[in-house]
């Protein structure tokens, strides 16, 4: 049954898979010495009272991604890509799979918008590690329980926490990430994205395996020069360019169209805006298209109008210009 994106696809259970051994659990609970970290102790206790088995997951039909496509018209290379792999799942019994994505241009164009929504259509669940403000090496792959304060990673957690073996984990600015002393933010990818070593993934902190394999990753990224070439070449990479003046046009609409849609007060202004005001808002990047409408809405109804007008509609960078002394 084909759905749109913008609700989670209807998707078949193809399986199950177990994603730690229980008994392992079960051993390492009983070793632990009776001034283990509590916290250690409490993670070994939900592993056991949540069970290891996820469920694993197939489309069980193509989904109609139009509306993607026409929301996001600068990312056609990378949705046709997914249509064709999720084309090989339909008809085996094979959970979804995706090749590690990496999506790279420049900030604000909708790559972290674009991997939300795919993340939906997928409906597997979704992991989110930001690098841009994160600097530990063990973020992704956890910190020794004899640290103080020390917890588990993020892949760790969405396992953990999730119904599925086949999340989605995204990398948000990847080439971001900056390192602490010996610690490499990126280190534990090596080994994530490679299905074979994937599929005994430790987290230092629990000190476990995990079959992380099913995994589906995506990243995202400026620059690619500041990502070491061995997660480069485990990823498919994708360009972004900014999207042409009519595809700007489509965006700004289904912008526009989402905010109004989202708040009570949005259905007492129109369906869609008027041309000046799209004209105005497709000379922007779609994250300060979503700045300037959001501001743009609450211009007009301070002035008393139920309509958007072009002077409503602020250049967000202008004002940061304003701020800073420029």
């Amino acid at each position: 049954m084909s759905a749109s994106v913008t609700a989670p696809l209807a998707i078949p259970i193809a399986g199950f898979r177990d994603v730690y051994a229980v008994a392992g659990v079960e051993r390492a609970l009983a070793d632990l010495a009776p001034g283990a970290n509590e916290a250690l102790r409490a993670v070994y206790e939900k592993m056991l009272r949540i069970g290891g088995q996820r469920f694993t997951v197939k489309p069980s039909a193509m989904p109609d991604m139009a509306e993607l496509a026409e929301d996001l018209p600068n990312f056609a290379e990378a949705i046709e890509d997914v249509r064709k792999h999720l084309a090989l799942c339909i008809d085996s019994n094979d959970g979804i799979e995706l090749p590690p994505m990496l999506l790279l241009g420049e900030p604000g164009i909708g790559k972290t918008h674009f991997v939300r929504r795919i993340a939906e259509l997928i409906g597997t669940g979704y992991g989110f590690v930001p690098m841009s403000s994160l600097t530990a090496g063990w973020i992704l792959s956890g910190a020794s329980s004899q640290w103080k304060n020390a917890k588990p990673g993020k892949v760790f957690e969405t396992f953990l926490n999730g119904d599925y073996a086949n999340p989605v984990m995204v990398i948000d600015e990847i080439d971001k990430a900056s390192a602490e002393g010996h610690y490499d933010p990126l280190g534990a990818l090596y080994a994530l994205l490679e299905g074979d070593t994937a599929t005994h993934f430790v987290d230092e902190f629990v000190d476990l395996p995990i079959d992380a394999s099913g995994a589906v990753w995506f990243a995202t990224a400026n620059d690619a020069t500041l990502i070491p070439e061995p997660i480069l070449n485990r990823m498919n990479v994708y360009e972004i360019e900014a999207p042409d003046a009519q595809g700007a046009v489509r965006i700004a609409q289904n912008i526009y169209a989402e905010i109004r849609q989202a708040h009570d007060w949005g259905r007492r202004f129109p369906e869609v805006p008027g041309e000046p005001v799209l004209e105005k808002l497709s000379s922007l990047s779609p994250r300060e298209m979503r700045r300037a409408l959001q501001s743009g809405f609450g211009n007009a109804k301070l002035a008393g109008r139920a309509e958007l007008r072009p002077e409503d509609i602020q250049d967000p960078r202008n004002a940061r210009k304003q701020r800073i002394g420029f």
